[in-house]
């Protein structure tokens, strides 16, 4: 197996790139580093890897962040690539592995572009599969540019962050900085500030008033509105998400100018999710949280109840811990209903997350929702033998009483294994016994695993064989490859 350290000691393209944008020449940056020039190409070129005390010592050399250089940028490229050329679109090519981590390795900017060109391809595919749809159902017809979807734009933007804004930290810390606030009752604090700075009241109403509707804020009379049934973490979190959208507007502004946005709507939800990011920020402070988190060993209970948070914006909040000389453990998070849509999704942690389709059902964050409020705990292994270790639980919206249920949905939360060993969850289990781990994939569609016996829909990059008179435990058959060996799924 190998961990997410060896994996990223093969850097030989980071270390030219930054060469280069430094203007040095192989012996210059060798002489720099106290090795040979020879060394140094063969480290460029992946022929060596570029061991611990030499990768602490180039960033040392020319400042710049150890766990920022070594995280996998290039195998998030790579993945996109692969679900690229896995479309019936290039079937006939014969594009291997190892020629997509050789463009990626020599033009990271251009394997971006190709990317981005497949994501609008596919989405010009699926306007074109809905205009059909809506023509044979005799509908109006209504064509959606799914490839500038406001969401997509978004979650792009929070994805190019690493979900991570230094100046909406530094705003939240001036809260604390500033103002005195008594502990123990940070809503109360927060409800007083509100008043004090903006001369804004907040008021509980009951569900009756309020409807489905949990947080208003009417201008006119200066109130913030919430809903009675909003529990404690989310009163707490409501009044700082609108402390963020009164206060800090100039600097999300600021934010969204630099992300060029495309659309009004996708700026708006832009901002909202920022002032999301701000309220997180100001309910759990970066360090004192991320101390704690570290004292604790990430226990989100504990770090619940000493922070007045929910398990969701714990597990949120970890994904945040991403700041320079100062990093947490690199999570992902993802969040998905009953049905399998997924409403969040974040990684500082190397996952690949599908674009298009559900996530693998082999991965337990299916599971939890047979379990309500128990925590599942499940080591995967993605098909580039990359390990993970993952936890999940259902999480509860706020309804508005017996005709209008709390909504449920799944928080599935996981690490690179090389992390695990920080984790509470992780004690007792053997992270290097790899088979142990379940095998999953990103979903049915990209998933060259062929003998999946849960699969929905066959993989692109393989013809499907029909074969009436054979069934095993998937209905499916397929080509493995273009000289006609065939696969049975069973």
């Amino acid at each position: 197996m190998k961990t997410g350290l060896e994996r990223k000691a093969m850097l030989g393209p980071k270390v030219r790139r930054l060469r280069r944008e430094r203007g040095l020449t192989q012996s210059q940056m060798a002489k720099q580093l106290g090795i040979s020039a020879s060394y140094l190409n063969l480290i460029e070129h992946n022929q060596r890897p570029l061991t611990v005390p030499l990768l602490i010592k180039l960033t040392q050399t020319f400042q710049i962040d150890l766990q920022g250089f070594a995280e996998d940028d290039e195998g998030r490229a790579v993945a996109g690539l692969q679900e690229a050329f896995a479309d019936p679109l290039f079937d006939g090519t014969d594009i291997k592995l190892h020629d997509i981590k050789e463009l990626v390795a020599a033009a990271p900017g251009m394997a971006r572009h190709v990317i981005r060109l497949y994501q609008a391809y596919r989405g010009r595919c699926e306007d074109l599969q809905s205009l059909a749809e809506r023509v044979a159902d005799g509908d109006r017809l209504e064509v959606m540019q799914s490839t500038n979807l406001p969401i997509d734009q978004v979650r792009e933007m929070f994805h190019q962050q690493s979900n991570h804004f230094q100046e909406l930290e530094a705003a939240a810390e001036d809260i604390w900085n500033d103002v005195p606030f008594v502990s123990g009752d940070l809503y109360r604090n927060l409800c007083d500030y509100l008043q004090r700075a903006h001369s804004v009241k907040v008021r509980v109403f009951p569900v009756d008033v309020m409807g489905t509707t949990v947080r208003r804020f009417d201008r006119h009379s200066r109130r913030i509105l919430l809903s009675e049934m909003l529990p404690p973490s989310g009163r707490l979190f409501q009044v700082a998400f609108q402390i963020g959208l009164l206060q800090n507007r100039d600097l999300f502004d600021e934010v969204l100018i630099r992300a060029h946005l495309s659309s009004d709507a996708a700026r708006r939800l832009a901002r909202i999710g920022l002032a999301n990011y701000f309220a997180g920020a100001v309910m759990m402070p970066y360090e004192r949280f991320l101390k704690a988190a570290q004292d604790v060993r990430y226990d989100i209970q504990i770090l619940g109840r000493r922070f007045e948070s929910s398990f969701e914006q714990v597990c949120h909040r970890f994904t945040t811990l991403q700041r320079p000389g100062m990093k947490g453990v690199p999570f992902f998070m993802i969040r998905i209903d009953k049905a399998g849509n997924v409403s969040k999704r974040f990684s500082a942690a190397g996952f690949t997350f599908a674009r298009f389709g559900g996530a693998c059902p082999r991965w337990n964050v299916h599971d939890a929702f047979r379990t309500p409020g128990q925590i599942h705990i499940q080591i995967v292994q993605t098909p580039d033998s990359s390990t993970y270790f993952s936890l999940s639980r259902t999480v509860d919206k706020p309804g508005g009483g017996h005709r209008s249920p709390p909504q449920q949905f799944v928080v599935g939360l996981g690490c690179d294994t090389a992390f695990a060993g920080h984790l509470v969850y992780a004690d007792g289990f053997d992270l290097e016994n790899t088979e142990a781990s379940t095998p999953i994939g990103i979903n049915c569609r990209l998933c060259p695993r062929l003998d999946c016996g849960q699969r929905t829909y066959p993989p692109l990059n393989h013809r499907l064989i029909v074969e009436e008179h054979v069934r095993g435990q998937s209905p499916y058959l397929f080509a493995a490859s273009s000289s006609g060996v065939v696969d049975q799924t069973r």
